[in-house]
């Protein structure tokens, strides 16, 4: 179901990255400009060294760090993330660069609470390495989708893409570069949808934005113009 918030109120949500956090830092950008409703209580690590940190430290945002590598197995680290997580009681996870799979059990105790942002244009090229693939492929187009989670690595249902072109010359490092700077679009205005109680995920696994179900992501090239596609 879709997040209640009431007026004035904040959207509490926690925040899982691996690495610089440049989605993270996107999504404390927009709460400090009064313009995402959320209150990000804290922000999660599977590595002691992802930059991210240091920019929620610098936020004033609380901190964690719980490693992979000190669990057997996958199982047993997703039992205790999902402790930490819930310690912070939020309404909403964001996955911002987590470069973990998730098991089944913890994502289905998040349903319809937890985001992801990937960097293709969902279905194709689930997974890594989705910029050279993109460029393999001789694709003239590129970009993000911002997606719920659920139990299918980058399969649950999309919500948002962000489209750009694929110029000559490029090479995968360009084409990121440009991808990264529409996620950092995209991303909070997809949180801010739900933290508005507008998007949601329904009991048949469909995404619903102002209660209709999406039969495609809101599409946005590269001049950032949403085009709705509701059934």
């Amino acid at each position: 179901m879709a997040a209640e918030t009431t007026a004035g109120a904040r959207l509490p949500l926690v925040v899982l990255i691996s690495g610089g956090g440049s989605n993270l830092q996107a999504l404390i950008d927009a709460e400090r400009a009064g313009t995402l409703p959320v209150d990000i209580r804290a922000v999660i690590s599977n590595r002691a060294d992802a930059g991210g940190l240091a920019r929620a430290g610098r936020a004033g945002i609380a901190t964690r760090v719980l490693s992979h590598r000190d669990f057997g197995n996958r199982e047993d680290y997703d039992r205790a993330l999902d402790g930490l997580v819930r310690e912070f009681e939020p309404e909403l996870v964001v996955l911002a660069g987590f470069m973990r799979i998730l098991t089944p059990r913890f994502v289905a105790g998040f349903r319809g609470r937890m985001f992801n942002i990937h960097p293709s244009l969902l279905p194709k090229y689930p997974g890594l390495h989705t910029h050279q693939r993109a460029l393999d492929a001789g694709d003239t187009e590129h970009g993000a989708t911002v997606h719920f989670v659920t139990e299918e690595l980058d399969g649950g249902p999309p919500v948002l893409q962000a489209r750009v072109p694929v110029l000559p010359g490029d090479d995968a490092e360009r084409l990121a570069a440009r991808v990264l700077e529409h996620e950092h679009h995209i991303y909070p205005l997809a949180v801010r949808w739900f933290a508005d109680g507008r998007l949601a995920l329904d009991a048949e696994g469909r995404a619903r934005l102002d209660g209709e179900a999406l039969r495609a992501p809101i599409q946005l090239d590269d001049a950032s113009t949403p085009v709705g596609h509701l059934s």
